[in-house]
């Protein structure tokens, strides 16, 4: 077996022609530090999936697809992750006799022997394409990871209190600093925007926000966690002596070569102080990236927005909805020009190059007003205001904005209409209001069904009322294990645009009320409300109908 020619048993299956196998061996002749098999990928003769199938039918093993199947724990825990990922290989499952692999190459018999030794287990093989397979990898080690973390952290624990400082001391092997260490890693795998630690009376529940969904993750012994909290105030320069008030901070930590900001808030609680922390990533995947996650109809729409020479541009929607991302997508393009840009941020979660970003620092007296105030003397094109709190922000920024500068910043309203309410409501003047804005995008991030375990059901009768289609069935969430058991894998965007012409600058300075305002823009703008780009998504089987609700609750 271990002299299968990999040319012949793709030729004898089709796959290839002679001439093809010729032309590769002449071409490994060259090369020969290259196998055949990648060089007839490389000369695109052959997929690596045809090439797995080929392998699996001479040597009766199954391919599968990696999302598809349920991968056992303590199957990856018998092989330590150095010996998975110099192999290829993925333990998914065991029952005490028998260990399941999965690779991409079924004839590395010294990978395959060097697992059985370690394991003296029986082995059955599974063939999958690398990239998933890799992939895969990453990611159930990083749970076993963090479990194991979690694990020895709990074991090291002998006495009901521990000193705080004993955190500072030692190395990476430290079981709380490794256990800190994985439970980010694990975040950032699994693209988690947050990690909860929570102290009760009796245990310390850590939860992860995926997808804007919390799920609880692991527990661990109580008594661990004056440690733990110690040892994140430490590494976020917050004073770990002072447990009355809440403190924010922040810190950076490199995964995968990447440089990760995470912020940081702790409180007091009853039961010990409660740490969030923000992962502020870029590994995750945005649906029409180039457009700033936007479809078609509102790109165009919002690019001739950012066309505007001065003005001010909102971004609306609560926490959490995306907006802070879609304005640094934003200033990413707007960079590339011979423009200066400036931004006044709390805090500054991402670094952009060629733009000077300035973080608010209440504790020194630099707010957003005294920022934005001293950034129009340092001759900005472009300003980005990270939020706007107060009536003093909010003036100063209509302000700049008449008087020659694009103003970026966002608010926190419902709709792209009623940020013309607040404005009003800060105390703007609707004539300043009307002659400095140039738009308002209303944004909001809905949950993906999960295409591995999404299914099809028929619809309530108070579903199709909600809907208003002859519709009689709508895709529902299940939950499996390729997306932690919630039914949904990703999410996307969905907008609502307000352009401001010359029409409703008129409305806005004679005090139209906010239904007026919004008909116009329905019925001569077109413009597609939330709700309505909700129920597209529900209907062409992206997401839930609870999903809707969420939206749909506020029309």
């Amino acid at each position: 077996m271990k002299n299968i020619p990999i040319g012949e048993v793709l030729k004898e299956y089709g796959y290839i022609t002679e001439e093809q196998l010729q032309r590769a061996l002449a071409y490994q002749k060259e090369h020969r530090e290259k196998r055949l098999g990648a060089i007839l990928m490389e000369l695109g003769f052959v997929t690596e999936k045809q090439m797995i199938q080929a392998l699996g039918q001479r040597l009766g093993m199954k391919t599968v697809e990696l999302s598809q199947i349920t991968v056992n724990i303590e199957a990856v825990e018998k092989v330590p992750r150095q010996l998975a990922a110099r192999y290829h290989v993925l333990p998914v499952d065991t029952d005490g006799q028998t260990l399941t692999l999965v690779t991409n190459d079924p004839l590395n018999f010294y990978g395959l022997e060097d697992i059985r030794q370690l394991t003296g287990m029986n082995q059955e093989v599974l063939l999958a394409e690398l990239a998933p397979l890799n992939k895969a990898i990453d990611y159930y080690y990083a749970e076993v990871n963090a479990r194991m973390a979690a694990k020895d952290a709990n074991q090291s624990i002998e006495e009901p209190v521990i000193e705080e400082l004993e955190v500072e001391d030692g190395g990476g092997d430290v079981p709380v600093i490794k256990l800190l260490n994985s439970l980010i890693h694990r975040g950032y795998q699994t693209n988690s925007s947050d990690i909860h630690i929570e102290p009760f009376e009796d245990k310390t529940l850590v939860r992860m926000r995926m997808d804007g969904t919390i799920v609880d993750y692991v527990t661990l012994q109580r008594s661990l966690h004056p440690s733990l909290i110690a040892r994140i105030k430490i590494i976020s320069n917050l004073d770990i002596a002072e447990k009355r008030i809440p403190q924010d901070g922040h810190f950076r930590i490199k995964i995968e070569n990447e440089n990760v900001n995470v912020r940081v808030s702790v409180i007091p609680t009853v039961f010990g102080e409660k740490a969030v922390l923000r992962l502020l990533a870029n590994n995750s995947v945005i649906d029409h990236a180039g457009q700033y996650g936007m479809n078609d109809e509102n790109y165009n729409k919002f690019r001739r927005m950012l066309q505007s020479p001065n003005g001010i541009i909102y971004l609306t929607g609560p926490t959490g909805s995306g907006k802070t991302t879609t304005l640094y997508m934003v200033l990413e393009e707007l960079c590339k020009k011979q423009v200066n840009i400036s931004t006044i941020e709390d805090p500054v979660e991402k670094n952009l190059t060629r733009v000077n970003q300035m973080q608010v620092n209440t504790m020194a007296g630099l707010t957003f007003e005294v920022g934005l105030r001293a950034l129009l003397r340092q001759d900005p094109d472009i300003i980005m205001v990270g939020e706007t709190r107060d009536a003093e922000t909010a003036s100063i920024s209509v302000r700049s904005a008449i008087t020659g500068h694009l103003v970026l910043s966002t608010l926190h309203t419902n709709n792209a209409v009623s940020s013309i309410v607040r404005l009003v409501d800060m105390g703007l003047e609707p004539y300043l209001i009307a002659n400095s804005l140039v738009g308002v995008v209303a944004q909001r991030l809905m949950r993906k069904l999960c295409p591995h375990c999404s299914y099809e059901d028929m619809l309530t009768y108070e579903e199709a009322a909600l809907l208003g289609t002859d519709r009689k069935a709508v895709r529902r969430a299940k939950g499996c294990n390729r997306c932690n058991h919630t039914g949904y894998q990703g999410r996307i965007a969905i907008h609502e645009i307000l352009l401001i012409d010359k029409e409703i600058r008129r409305m806005i300075s004679a005090g139209s009320a906010m239904e007026e305002i919004s008909a116009y823009a329905l019925k001569i703008q077109g413009m597609k409300t939330l709700k309505t780009s909700a129920l597209e998504l529900v209907e062409t089987g992206v997401t839930t109908i609870e999903e809707l609700m969420k939206v749909a609750y506020y029309e």
